[in-house]
């Protein structure tokens, strides 16, 4: 997450100017072809991951870890976790390399002090985190999301994911162009995260959810996290929903940052109340948005997956992704067999819609979203062939598609929750439902909100309806 500076403001920005920004600074067209990932970890103690690890120990760990001069970014999470950010890379097995060294050295340092890296949507050892930072941005976001429940805190706290970037795409039309990969992203959304799945489990205690992270995600409010209206142009949809999302803060130089109730940012424009509102402030409010899918200049970034397991898991999400949007006959194929998923999903925007909601629920256990993810990989595995990817790479992909998705199974399935034994009494037992809600309450331009996210439905027809075979 991005720094708490305040920095320069700017003169006062008018709403014309603030929707020709959103315009030019998001969806920036081009050849696509470069790539990069953002992996987050929970750290934890080798000798036992149901200990808290100390503050200091962790500031301590991050300080080895700047100071190796790694290719990747090294930033630290609100809960303690590690982010792990790649450079733009010239091509999938360029950044795989980069990451993989970048995680060798970091693992090794961290061995070095006692502490481990674990791959997981949520903290499978830990009841509880505290958070770590205290910053006045973190201060101000806790405060926000704390009015609308629980998720928000802990998604700030317990949850970490990978997040793939692919560029935005040409101007023109066609698979590789900017559009198409747009609406891509939100139609291949739910398929990833029900294949990906990896989070059963939530301070150590199950859920009834296959990813508990994503909904944690889906009910940080009723706006913030959602897409915008996937019908519409995406520059002018997504500078609408820029400006008609309510401001999560307002920065100050000292002191606390001010949290303001129901302000869009188009509201503040307006009324210039607190402050005019300026090119900074629009900046920020961006890095406050958090759709399944964003924009970012050059890149679109793909926000739905739940950190892999494994010292390599999160290499198979990044290949997929990658294939499946830089190749242009798989990019084709993939959009055209994922299409008809548009006429079960429902009224709700992602990711509240019926197959965002079973793939938090049900995985891959839920029909349609199944057999898309075989298509998808089947596409996937020829497109890496086609590109000349390592061998190991489509090793990786080959072995998660046999072992995964064939058999109707996630990375969920393979972890059991084993809590820390209580110190009086038994056991703690699942967690009580109902689980954060995907969309709580109404959303202006939207069907009301979807409801609590229910525990998974039994037999292995749970899921959205059917839809007939996807293969075009």
């Amino acid at each position: 997450m991005p720094s708490s500076d305040v920095g320069a403001g700017g003169p006062p920005l008018t709403e014309d100017e603030a929707e020709d920004l959103l315009r030019c600074i998001c969806f920036k067209t081009g050849p696509p072809g470069t790539v990069g990932v953002e992996l987050e970890w929970f750290v934890h103690d080798g000798h036992d991951p149901h200990r808290t690890v100390a503050p200091d120990r962790l500031r301590g760990a991050y300080a080895a870890l700047r100071a190796l001069g790694l290719g990747s970014s090294v930033s630290l999470e609100p809960g303690g976790q590690l982010e792990l950010s790649s450079p733009p890379a010239a091509s999938l097995s360029a950044c795989v390399a980069t990451v993989q060294a970048d995680l060798s050295a970091a693992r090794s340092a961290l061995a070095r002090l006692g502490l481990v890296l674990t791959g997981a949507g949520t903290d499978p050892w830990l009841p509880t985190r505290d958070r770590l930072l205290r910053e006045p941005r973190y201060d101000a976001m806790e405060t926000y999301l704390d009015r609308w429940g629980p998720a928000g805190r802990h998604m700030m706290r317990d949850s970490a994911s990978v997040q793939v970037c692919v560029d935005t795409g040409y101007e023109e039309p066609g698979p590789l162009g900017y559009r198409r990969r747009w609406r891509l992203a939100h139609l291949l959304g739910p398929v990833l995260v029900a294949s990906f799945a990896n989070s059963p489990t939530l301070h150590g205690r199950p859920t009834g959810l296959r990813s508990a992270r994503q909904s944690l995600w889906a009910g940080i409010d009723a706006v913030r996290g959602l897409a915008p209206p996937l019908g519409r142009e995406p520059r002018s949809a997504w500078a609408a929903h820029v400006l008609d999302t309510p401001v999560m803060c307002v920065r100050a130089a000292e002191g606390p940052w001010l949290v303001p109730r129901g302000l869009t940012f188009r509201q503040w424009l307006r009324t210039a109340v607190p402050r005019p509102p300026t090119r900074a402030d629009l900046d920020y409010h961006l890095t406050t948005l958090f759709p399944p899918v964003r924009p970012r200049g050059t890149h679109l970034e793909l926000r739905m997956l739940d950190a892999q397991p494994g010292a390599d898991g999160w290499v198979v999400p990044l290949a997929v992704v990658t294939a499946l949007f830089d190749d242009p006959d798989a990019a084709d194929a993939a959009y055209r067999a994922l299409l008809p998923l548009t006429e079960t999903a429902g009224p709700l925007r992602p990711p509240g819609d019926a197959h965002w909601r079973a793939a938090i629920r049900d995985g891959p256990d839920a029909i349609a979203l199944h057999r898309a993810s075989v298509v998808c990989f089947g596409l996937a595995l020829e497109a890496l062939a086609r590109s000349g990817a390592p061998t190991a790479v489509r090793d990786a992909v080959a072995g998660f598609h046999e072992r995964f998705v064939l058999r109707r199974r996630c990375p969920a399935d393979d972890r059991r929750p084993t809590p820390a034994p209580a110190a009086n009494g038994p056991a703690a037992g699942p967690v009580p439902g109902p689980f954060p809600e995907p969309v709580p309450g109404p959303v202006t331009g939207t069907a009301p909100g979807a409801g609590p996210v229910p525990a998974p439905r039994s037999g292995r027809d749970a899921g959205p309806d059917r839809v007939e075979d996807l293969r075009p």
